[in-house]
């Protein structure tokens, strides 16, 4: 399995630096911590993290309604002091309740139990992707996805049934949300399906329907000519 991406929000550094030591002594997961929640929440909505570690009581919003707006895709674990509200937890579809101060032999049973909610969510979500457009989301089939090419900050998704979308999201996060093994990364402005690639060649790329090329970056070219060679072969 791929690392497991994480966000803790907390509102006491302490215990956002011990999810942090033991997120780092697994291994397997990237983790970005905020003490604010409200900011916490504008990044999960962004970038749809694995995994979600939430505390309840907090300064300016409590973490049950962080957890009410959390995306269907997230899955949920709550950390807190008060065993109080365990039941509000499982409520709201959290997977396992780490009450403070968390060992980690406790952390780490409770991130084995997350990770078949996370694998099955991630099979799941596979066949589409949900992307902002100013202030909307917006879910694109991937099998709808033309092309993806990088405008700075921003990505242009070019559909082949609908509209181009300008999202709110690079293209280094888009390329994370999609298949591996069907989309590729070709250069630095331009992420591609696979399975719509009709002809190659170790500079440029021709997709099927669309007349201009698509250049290969030169850091990419030799691993993009092996990649697709082999699947010419098979």
């Amino acid at each position: 399995m791929r690392k497991i991406k994480c966000v803790a929000i907390d509102d006491e550094p302490i215990a956002l630096l011990v999810i942090q030591q033991f997120c780092e002594r697994r291994g397997d997961m990237e983790i970005t911590t905020f003490c604010d929640p409200r900011i916490g929440l504008e990044e999960i909505m962004r970038t749809r993290p694995d995994l979600v570690f939430l505390d309840i009581e907090m300064n300016g919003l409590n973490g049950l309604d962080v957890a009410k707006a959390l995306p269907s895709e997230c899955t949920l674990i709550f950390t807190t002091a008060h065993a109080k509200y365990a039941l509000d937890g499982f409520n709201l579809d959290a997977v396992d309740f780490l009450h403070k101060p968390i060992a980690y032999e406790r952390f780490e049973r409770a991130v084995e139990k997350a990770i078949p909610h996370i694998e099955s969510l991630t099979e799941s979500r596979q066949e589409t992707i949900v992307v902002k457009q100013d202030y909307s989301s917006i879910t694109v089939p991937v099998s709808d996805i033309f092309y993806i090419e990088a405008m700075e900050n921003y990505s242009r998704i070019f559909r082949i049934d609908g509209e181009n979308i300008i999202s709110r999201l690079n293209i280094k996060a888009l390329h994370e949300m999609l298949p591996k093994n069907e989309f590729l990364r070709i250069h630095r402005s331009f992420l591609i399906p696979i399975n719509k690639v009709s002809r190659f060649s170790k500079q440029e790329i021709h997709l099927q329907g669309l007349e201009r090329t698509i250049p290969i970056g030169r850091s990419y070219a030799k691993d993009i000519y092996e990649i697709l060679s082999q699947k010419r072969r098979k």
